[in-house]
Formats: structure tokens, C-alpha cells, sequence
């Protein structure tokens, strides 16, 4: 899956370039992924049977999904998709600043690495770190 999420980051550099936590805040409740869809958009058909570009290269080439063009494809571990990079399209820069003054406006920040993760500033199990099992 490297060339789908991860193409250009070395697999053992996951954790130490804050791309994987260790500890995920993920568990708290309190740490959202997420990307703004158009209401009338429709849910894109995949072709299993093809292979598409990498998640880092331009949307139409990337596997389709029907959210706004962030620059990467959702959950895409690359420098691209760092909100502050600036070699993107001016519209993939708006669209990165909507969706990041949506979630401060929200009580979100942001994370440095991905345009999609944001996490509760007043949450209110900041160091804990559930461990449960999960049930169908």
C-alpha cells in the first residue's frame, strides 16, 4: 500500500516523521480525520481492477473520491500533504484553508502533517489513551 498511502516516505520513518503516533489520540474521541464533500457530489465508483497514481500526484489521476481537492488524496503520507506546503494549486490553498478555519472556528487544531487531522484544544481526556476492544 506504500504507493497508495505512503510514496514518497520511507516505511520506517511512519512514526518518526509524526505521520503514525505511537499513542493515537484517535482513541479519545477528541481527534477527527476529515474532508469536505459537496452536497451534490456522488459517491465515485473504484475500479478494482485499475491502478491508479499515487495518492501525492494530481486528483485526476488518484483514485477517485468525491471531496474537494486538498493536493494529496485523504490519509496521503507525504510532504504534499503538510498544510503549510506551498507548491499546490491556489485552489487546493483555499480549499486547505476552508476546511482548517472551518475546524478552528469549531474549537479544532491542526496537526503539521496532514490537512485532514485535527484535534479537540479543550479536550477533556488530554493524556489518556483508551484501550478497548471493539464489537460488531
Amino acid at each position: 500500500m506504500q504507493t497508495v498511502f505512503y510514496p514518497t516516505v520511507a516505511k520506517e520513518n511512519l512514526f518518526k516523521e509524526d505521520y503514525i503516533a505511537y499513542k493515537s489520540g484517535h482513541s479519545r474521541g477528541s481527534t477527527v480525520d476529515l474532508t469536505i464533500v459537496p452536497l451534490d457530489s456522488k459517491i465515485p465508483s473504484i475500479n478494482p481492477n485499475k491502478k491508479y497514481a499515487e495518492c501525492a500526484t494530481d486528483a485526476k489521476n488518484r483514485a477517485p473520491d468525491n471531496s474537494l481537492d486538498f493536493g494529496t488524496g485523504f490519509d496521503c503520507f507525504s510532504p504534499i500533504a503538510h498544510p503549510e506546503y506551498q507548491n499546490v494549486s491556489p485552489q487546493v490553498k483555499a480549499n486547505r484553508l476552508l476546511l482548517a478555519t472551518l475546524m478552528q472556528e469549531a474549537g479544532f487544531k491542526a496537526i503539521d502533517s496532514e490537512w485532514w487531522h485535527f484535534t479537540l484544544k479543550n479536550e477533556p481526556y488530554p493524556d489518556t489513551y483508551f484501550d478497548f476492544p471493539v464489537n460488531k
